[in-house]
């Protein structure tokens, strides 16, 4: 039997093809696992402004406490 032989234009084509199609793959998964971890994020809580300490600097020791 003989070598079965591809021509290189066939090869290339081939190769642009799997490429495409890996790349369409990549993007689909980046994508469905956004959308997971969008639908899992808690919503941000941000703490009263009231609640929260104050620092006062010392005005002997220049140095912030509470």
């Amino acid at each position: 039997m003989p070598p079965f032989i591809i021509p290189p234009l066939v090869k290339w084509t081939l190769l642009a093809v799997g490429g495409v199609a890996a790349i369409h793959w990549v993007v689909k998964e980046v994508r469905r696992v956004n959308e997971e971890l969008d639908r899992q994020r808690a919503p941000v809580r941000i703490p009263r402004r009231g609640h929260l300490p104050t620092l006062r600097r010392d005005p002997s020791t220049g140095e912030y406490r509470l």
